[in-house]
């Protein structure tokens, strides 16, 4: 069985925050128990604050519904900012940056 993906592509900033919750919210509600939605973010242009908020909070309601939030794919933009605060290995992701 194949997990669903969410695609972001790019900018996963302040400026689509809102935006992106309210469809991350719905991808994720549409995972079936205990199964697990890729985030494929290898096509994001750039990250701030805001977007890492996003990326938390959305992992804490997987864990919170008995589902999962994998990375499955991470561009440099990304990597450098969660490499910054030291949250690279916090999703679990063996795949890693797909620059």
């Amino acid at each position: 069985m194949t997990s669903p993906t969410f695609r972001i592509d790019g900018e996963l900033t302040i400026y689509r925050a809102a935006e992106l919750a309210g469809a991350m919210k719905a991808a994720l509600a549409a995972v079936a128990d205990g199964g697990a939605l890729e985030l494929d973010l290898s096509e994001v242009a750039e990250m701030d604050c805001a977007g890492v908020q996003l990326l938390l909070a959305a992992r804490r309601s997987a864990a919170e519904s008995g589902r999962t939030l994998r990375l499955s794919g991470r561009s440099a933009a990304v990597d450098e900012v969660l490499a910054t605060l030291r949250l690279d290995g916090h999703f679990g992701d063996a795949a890693g940056a797909a620059h």
